[in-house]
């Protein structure tokens, strides 16, 4: 399937870069997240089309890495995913730092349209594979309403706060209180984005002063002042219905020894990274998996490698996932069909007629002997 094509007239030979995103999105995004977003800038602005592949070639990330950080870039709302009614990737738009747009999409009508729709009669690929499409289009070319999907928002959904919402909320008089505190813990004076982070706190996940107080001080505790880490255990508490300090110390503790047991099960002592708890949030949250059926998994990692081990363990829990794993007992089972596939054929006894060693002749040379004599 052909590539999507940009359109534009006024073509620069450079790429503007919006202060606020330097400012705002820049220090809290990873390093894929950062390339993916500029790139998108750089494609959009040489009217050049490119897919999840190429970026993915470009940048020596995998396809997955690539769509990730289009879906992290979604949620800050510095970009949409536009998808066809399969549901597959069909576009970006790329929303205006500059104006309102970071609030809401343009839905300005164009006489010239920089975003070429998919033709109705070609399929469409499936998102992630090597030929799905991440075209771009202009920020004032909206998506025929018709070949948009709806997007499900989460309850705990990140609003993007305007500088009016967020001078209002440091105005308050239990605020300064609060942003002091987190201060002393964090051991510097709070960004802006930080700020938001915990108006997001009160104004969404409805926590009240004592609990972001022991929040912040229970991630500075295991060594993790980014505020992102933060947010990640401040929605998990969230989702756990947690609204009481002496709650979240009680669910702290048992979700310690779970992380802790899988991480001494990979053969780690430290606490774990970010991306680490994706791994772990993942297997124990999305997969359901309790965790003698992980560390079981993360025991055959360090017996077969000494590298990648969460990569590795990853492969071992999602085979087990789609083999509907429940218990120790499905392992037990699968082994043991593996251990049977894994036999040779039994040796066809001796008799008679093949105890003797078998030859092969070359018929053809032999002929060609004969007819020589």
């Amino acid at each position: 399937m052909s590539h999507l094509t940009i359109y534009q007239s006024n073509y620069v030979d450079a790429t503007v870069v919006s202060n606020l995103f330097i400012d705002e999105y820049m220090k809290d995004a990873n390093d894929a997240q950062i390339k993916v977003y500029l790139y998108l800038l750089r494609m959009m602005n040489a009217r050049e089309a490119t897919s999840v592949s190429d970026i993915a070639d470009k940048f020596n990330h995998t396809e997955k890495d690539i769509l990730r950080a289009l879906k992290y870039w979604e949620k800050q709302r510095l970009l949409d995913l536009d998808y066809d009614s399969g549901k597959n990737l069909a576009g970006i738009h790329i929303r205006d730092l500059s104006g309102n747009d970071k609030d809401k999409a343009v839905s300005v009508p164009q006489p010239e349209p920089s975003f070429i729709p998919l033709p109705a009669s070609s399929p469409s690929p499936e998102l992630g594979s090597s030929k799905a499409f991440s075209a771009l289009r202009s920020q004032e070319a909206p998506m025929p309403p018709s070949q948009e999907t709806p997007q499900e928002s989460s309850p705990y959904e990140k609003p993007s706060y305007s500088a009016d919402q967020l001078r209002e909320f440091k105005s308050r008089q239990e605020t300064v209180l609060l942003l002091s505190i987190a201060e002393s813990y964090i051991g510097k004076p709070l960004t802006p984005s930080e700020i938001k982070t915990i108006l997001y706190f009160t104004d969404v996940l409805r926590f009240s002063d004592d609990l972001i107080d022991y929040l912040i001080q229970y991630c500075v505790d295991r060594g993790k002042k980014d505020f992102k880490y933060i947010e990640r255990v401040a929605v998990n508490w969230a989702e756990s219905g947690i609204t009481t300090p002496k709650q979240a110390q009680k669910a702290s503790s048992r979700y310690d020894k779970n992380v802790y047991t899988i991480m001494n099960g990979l053969g780690k002592d430290a606490s774990p990274t970010v991306k680490e708890m994706e791994y772990i949030t993942r297997w124990t949250k999305d997969y359901g998996f309790s965790t003698d059926i992980i560390v079981e998994a993360c025991q055959r990692t360090v017996l077969a490698t000494d590298k990648h081990r969460f990569e590795y363990a990853e492969g071992i829990l999602s085979s087990w996932k789609r083999q509907d794993v429940h218990h120790k007992s499905d392992i037990a089972k699968i082994d043991s069909q593996y251990q049977q596939r894994k036999k040779p054929a039994p040796k066809q006894p001796a008799n008679r007629f093949n105890q003797f060693t078998q030859n092969t002749y070359d018929f053809e040379a032999l002929e060609q002997e004969l007819l020589s004599n």
